[in-house]
């Protein structure tokens, strides 16, 4: 699958699959202006801002009378709230593992899976009809355990941080007296380097791809939720 990362972080998430798949909506409508037009199915995960830009979607909606919406129950009241109409709303369930929910103009099906977050929260499995591509998002979550996606070509999955590296931020700012609240919210909430890369390892094969998404940065010194 082609996949442009076009912006991943606390500052907003946006991946764009095969130009019309977009995964997570949580930039500006400018960051979408390039590809906007070609945007054919938006699936979204939970409903922090980063990942949801209430604005965006609006926009989205408004523009584009069509453009059908995937998301799991808990993000239907907040589409609707910005303004996507109820019958451009697949609701998808993570229940049944063996369901997929089918895209045949768009050559794709799309399985939910739930994660663990500090608010309701999914990654997707993408399978594609016209070959054996697949593809596995999951950001903004504390594990993966119990969550299989064997040789897949395509991994977009985050790697937030280093374990021993938030661990010594964390003891410094406990030292100095500052607060380090972004820093254990981020160990508790995301997937560090090391659980990704022993995730990764169990699923991965030779021809996979792994594209590493909310990454840490020193200087962000926003609140990870």
């Amino acid at each position: 699958m082609i996949y442009n990362v076009i912006s991943t972080g606390s500052s907003g998430n946006a991946v764009l699959l095969n130009g019309c798949i977009l995964i997570d909506c949580g930039v500006s409508i400018k960051k979408l202006s390039e590809f906007e037009r070609d945007i054919r199915l938006v699936l979204l995960t939970h409903s922090h801002g980063d990942h949801f830009k209430k604005s965006t979607v609006k926009n989205l909606a408004r523009n584009h009378p069509a453009l059908r919406w995937g998301c799991c129950d808990w993000m239907a009241k907040y589409l609707v709230e910005a303004g996507v109409l109820p019958q451009n709303i697949d609701i998808y369930s993570t229940a049944d593992k063996e369901v997929e929910y089918m895209y045949p103009t768009l050559g794709i099906k799309v399985r939910p899976e739930k994660l663990t977050h500090n608010v309701p929260n999914c990654g997707y499995h993408i399978f594609s009809f016209n070959s054996s591509d697949k593809a596995f998002y999951a950001t903004d979550t504390g594990s993966l355990d119990g969550i299989e996606a064997k040789g897949y070509n395509l991994y977009l999955v985050e790697a937030n941080h280093g374990e021993e590296e938030i661990q010594e931020r964390i003891r410094r700012k406990r030292e100095s007296g500052e607060s380090f609240i972004y820093e254990e919210a981020a160990a508790i909430n995301h997937m560090s380097y090391e659980k990704t890369c022993a995730w990764l390892q169990e699923n991965m094969q030779p021809h996979s791809t792994w594209v590493r998404l909310h990454e840490h940065k020193e200087d962000n010194n926003a609140v990870h939720t």
